[in-house]
């Protein structure tokens, strides 16, 4: 039975900090996540969305904390209830996402008309946020994290029905839990290539021995729960208001745009096309790279048919597409000059961070002044972005981008690329526009 609980805690604990500071490393990025789960078309909790953040940041927070007390025992009838509300809660959410219709739909009452709409499916749970695609190259499934939720489930219920047998650890429970558990978070953190949590279990391992020795049970469990609980919001707050420490996303530093979008490969398809014999009515179906009756006045065209014949290949950066006021594509002509360019992109200009512009405007000055080219990317319309140009007096031109993209690319409102060509040369948050020989350092 003591095996058993060992092995279980050993399995539960490090899995559980290792996706929480995944999850607290991209903050921002986690809470876009939310947002698709809680729009009207998804889950119908839309009244969510403006506590998507908040909400992200309190999941990081509960998963790094109850990994911990998982690894020392603490507080282990509040820790096991909400480990498993919290497994059975997330194994519903993956379910759901994976026995979700992409052509399904539901119905709204719009100006007191009964409108149908399409429902939309969330494909990625964002369990380890870009960690999956940005280290081993792609997503779990809805139905692979439904199975890790139920594999996490079978270990968590002994911990459940047997909370009793756990307590705060002895010295005993230590030497093997601790290295133990430093262990197995070093497997997950090569796994995601990033040892970061690592270095977080360190510092927190040696806060947790230091009040083991200056604090008797219970408060020193509610101590270390403090400690762990501090760290994790602390490094929350940073990656929020910086940007994530360790990137996995495809626009990260060194990563060529250029690349990554011939890396896509069109689906194969194979057209059909069918034609009524106007004399007997017999519709007949044919293939479009053969011969078929188009100019044959007793034919009349009925309908067409596309079939995949093979599956394209996806580009991480397919929607990675920049358009001009006239809807001219300039996305290659950006990609591939050889002078830098400089992206200042706004995802929605009317909640852009206006506190850290005159840092950016000075940056566009001299980016200008030097010779690079310079755009603002938005989403938002040309008629909006012109307006938010001149009340900031920012001399560039602006170019439009599908808002998620943006939001990939940049977690941050404003935010700075450094691009040549096509390879991602430097990003910058708001609150850490460079002047521009720090922009100048990071080029080739």
């Amino acid at each position: 039975m003591r095996i058993l609980l060992y092995i279980s805690r050993l399995i539960v604990g490090p899995l559980f900090i290792v996706s929480g500071l995944i999850k607290a490393n991209d903050p921002l990025g986690f809470s876009y996540k939310l947002e698709e789960y809680f729009v009207e078309s998804a889950l119908d909790l839309p009244f969510l969305v403006p506590f998507a953040l908040t909400l992200a940041v309190l999941a990081c927070l509960a998963e790094v904390v109850l990994g911990f007390a998982v690894l020392f025992g603490g507080r282990m009838k509040l820790a096991t209830w909400a480990l498993l509300l919290l497994t059975l809660f997330f194994g519903w959410l993956t379910a759901y996402t994976a026995t979700c219709d992409p052509n399904g739909t539901y119905t709204v009452i719009v100006d007191g008309v009964a409108t149908e709409r399409g429902v939309t499916c969330v494909n990625d749970c964002g369990c380890f946020g870009d960690a999956m695609k940005g280290s081993v190259g792609r997503s779990l499934t809805p139905w692979e994290s439904f199975a890790k939720d139920m594999f996490l489930l079978l270990f968590i219920l002994p911990l459940f029905f047997m909370r009793r047998k756990i307590g705060w650890n002895t010295s005993v429970n230590d030497m093997v839990l601790l290295p133990s558990g430093l262990a197995l978070v070093a497997v997950w953190s090569g796994i995601f290539t990033w040892w970061g949590p690592v270095w977080f279990t360190l510092v927190v391992f040696t806060g947790y021995i230091l009040i083991k020795r200056t604090l008797q049970a219970p408060r020193a469990e509610w101590v270390a729960a403090l400690w762990v609980s501090v760290l994790t919001l602390a490094f929350s707050w940073y990656c929020f208001a910086h940007l994530p420490v360790r990137d996995y996303r495809p626009y990260a530093v060194g990563n060529s745009i250029s690349a990554q979008k011939e890396m896509g490969v069109p689906p194969v398809t194979q057209a059909f096309v069918q034609y009524r014999n106007i004399t007997t009515g017999e519709v007949k179906e044919y293939d479009s790279n053969g011969a078929y009756p188009w100019d044959d006045d007793n034919y009349e065209y009925v309908d067409r048919r596309i079939v995949e014949v093979e599956p394209g290949i996806e580009s991480n950066v397919q929607d990675f597409l920049l358009t001009d006021v006239e809807g001219n594509d300039m996305t290659w002509g950006v990609l591939n000059e050889p002078e830098p360019v400089l992206l200042v992109m706004l995802y929605d200009m009317s909640k852009a961070d206006t506190h850290c512009l005159p840092g950016i405007r000075e940056l566009v000055k001299a980016g200008t002044n030097k010779g690079w080219y310079v755009y603002g990317v938005t989403a938002s319309p040309f008629a909006t972005a012109e307006e938010f140009r001149h009340q900031h007096q920012m001399p560039f031109e602006i170019m439009q981008c599908d808002e998620k993209t943006i939001k990939t690319a940049i977690r941050s409102n404003p935010g700075v690329v450094l691009l040549q060509e096509g390879t991602v040369r430097g990003l910058w948050h708001c609150n850490d526009a460079p002047n521009i020989d720090e922009a100048a350092a990071m080029l080739k």
